[in-house]
């Protein structure tokens, strides 16, 4: 007996194709992440290295915060940064005025995973990109910066000038 598989959408209109080689193009940016990962022997979930992004573009953030960013619960946030601050990836610092309040940033250690993780993988989306299947035109590049924004995310260019501004004096005062 033969199965019919039905796409998770079954629209049918004008956006439909580019809805779903977006889709199939996140699963492929999904494993270029995983392999670029891999390729350093680190032993991260996704997750994890989701958080430690989010701080390195963001942050210092609260930990109510950081699990706003991330669309997960406060406690399940607290116990993904609970496992990254005992690896030495991410800082936690109580507020003086606040004890109840902790703010999480990067240290230098994970600043460095983090941008390794980057440089790794847009090297392998470059290419995809230089790759004899693709042809770049300007007007793609434009729809997918206008898409990344739409997303609440930083452009790649706005994500390397906040890593830049990471610096060891910030990782000491809190992180970044």
């Amino acid at each position: 007996m033969a199965s019919t598989v039905l796409p998770a959408s079954t629209s049918t209109g004008p956006e439909t194709g580019l809805v779903e080689s977006l889709a199939a193009l996140s699963r492929a940016l999904v494993g270029i992440t995983t392999r670029s990962l891999a390729s350093l022997d680190v032993d991260l979930t996704l997750s994890q290295y989701r958080a430690i992004v989010v701080l390195a573009s963001q942050g210092p953030l609260r930990t109510v915060d950081l699990a706003a960013a991330l669309h997960v619960h406060p406690s399940t946030a607290t116990r993904t940064c609970d496992r990254l601050v005992r690896r030495g990836l991410v800082a936690r610092h109580h507020s003086e005025a606040d004890r109840r309040v902790s703010w999480l940033g990067l240290t230098a250690s994970g600043k460095e995973l983090v941008g390794e993780v980057m440089r790794r993988r847009t090297e392998q989306i470059r290419e995809l990109v230089n790759s004899p299947q693709t042809t770049a035109a300007a007007n793609l590049a434009e729809l997918v910066e206008a898409l990344v924004v739409a997303a609440g995310e930083p452009t790649e260019r706005q994500w390397w000038q906040q890593w830049e501004r990471c610096t060891e004096e910030a990782v000491g005062a809190g992180g970044c």
